[in-house]
């Protein structure tokens, strides 16, 4: 089946994406607005963080209160919630969805090499989140808040991570590409 024939599962012919070029002039054009109407960047990985604060806030307040880091983002009057982080966060859930509806790609699919199984493949995604996130934390940022955020305003520790990033995924890349032929 060709890419234009293909259906979603609202029965949507599939539409072919944006050139890559015109998708970075948008993205860009995108931050340039984020940095100039808020003056703050993109990213999303705050927002997880927050989201986690809220949850455990509404579990067991006097661990919030016990928790420096979380303290720093809820406990007392804070609201965890109340960060400009937390609408990026949803709106980029909510523009991923409509983009997938609008353009047909909107499907319950997995993808994935013919020598591994779907059990395996959604593990093997998790764990890679789970991480992901973890670094992301630790890093002060995600790839959306270091390499374009911070990469547009040439911080030198953005560029180190991004690297990082990129040199540690052609790294594991060559011990997980079984998975994929």
């Amino acid at each position: 089946m060709t890419t234009q024939t293909r259906k979603s599962i609202f029965n949507r012919p599939e539409k072919s994406y944006v050139h890559p070029y015109f998708g970075g002039v948008v993205l860009g054009i995108v931050l340039f607005l984020a940095f100039f109407l808020t003056g703050n960047g993109l990213g999303s990985s705050g927002a997880t963080s927050r989201i986690d604060a809220a949850i455990v806030d509404a579990i067991s307040p006097s661990h919030v209160d016990n928790n420096p880091y979380l303290l720093k983002m809820a406990g007392g009057e804070k609201n965890p919630l109340d960060d400009w982080i937390v609408p990026v966060f949803f709106g980029a859930l909510l523009g991923g969805f409509s983009s997938g509806f609008f353009n047909g790609r909107l499907k319950f699919m997995t993808t994935k090499g013919p020598n591994i199984s779907d059990r395996t493949r959604w593990l093997m995604a998790f764990l890679g989140g789970v991480i992901f996130l973890y670094g992301a934390r630790l890093a002060r940022g995600c790839t959306s808040g270091q390499a374009l955020s911070g990469g547009a305003t040439l911080s030198a520790g953005s560029w180190v991570v991004m690297f990082a990033i990129f040199g540690g995924a052609y790294g594991v890349a060559y011990f997980v590409r079984k998975f994929w032929n």
